[in-house]
């Protein structure tokens, strides 16, 4: 069974940081584009961050670049999003995909979705 699994998601406070995971089962993340993506309060999703399949350069992370990082670990079959400098703004349920297409951008190009996982940025 193809599963992504999120993790990591809470409360903090402005300027803190959060270690998101994802954790892929039923198949081999590596092969995949990996996505993260949010979805705030009454706002549509929107991509985060992503990493290729192919080389594991980092795109689509305009707005967040400089505070936000993707990695991953294929021993474990994981994917991280490394979260500093929290804004308020942030607050959003984020989620992980996985896409057969490498530099995949769009939502629609992502096959595999997790649950979320609910971070919130408050004082």
């Amino acid at each position: 069974q193809v599963q992504l699994v999120e993790s990591g998601g809470g409360l903090v406070q402005p300027g803190g940081s959060l270690r998101l995971s994802c954790a892929a089962s039923g198949f081999t993340l590596d092969l995949y584009a990996i996505g993260w993506f949010r979805q705030g309060p009454g706002k549509e999703r929107e991509g985060v961050t992503c990493i290729s399949s192919s080389d594991g350069s980092t795109y689509c992370a305009d707005s967040v670049k400089g505070r936000f990082t993707i990695s991953r670990d294929n021993a474990k079959n994981t994917v991280y999003l490394q979260m500093n400098s929290l804004k308020p703004e942030d607050t959003a349920v984020y989620y992980c995909a996985a896409s057969v297409v490498d530099g995949a951008k769009n939502l629609d190009q992502y096959d595999y979705w997790g649950q979320g996982t609910q971070v919130t940025v408050s004082s």
